[in-house]
């Protein structure tokens, strides 16, 4: 279940996000892997922060937008895609 009613609105807030996930500042225990999902209960998109039982560990609801192209990101990571 998600409590946090702020949704990650742009693809610059979904990286912040990944990369507070990967530095560990989040402070989550056995954190395995980042997936993109929608609910079961009403379809509404989201980004998944999973442990390495694939168990929910964090999830924040992301737009469509973000769903729509922020797909390569969560695959293959920020430094992945990013350019600097």
């Amino acid at each position: 279940m998600i409590n946090d009613p702020k949704v990650i609105e742009t693809l610059a807030e979904l990286e912040a996000f990944l990369l507070s996930v990967e530095s560990g500042s989040l402070g989550l225990n056995d954190a395995a892997g980042v997936a993109l999902a929608t609910s079961n209960a009403d379809g509404r998109p989201f980004v998944a922060v999973l442990d390495s039982q694939h168990q929910l560990l964090l999830g924040r609801w992301v737009s469509q937008t973000v769903y729509d192209n922020g797909k390569e990101m969560v695959r293959n990571g920020v430094k992945a895609v990013t350019k600097h």
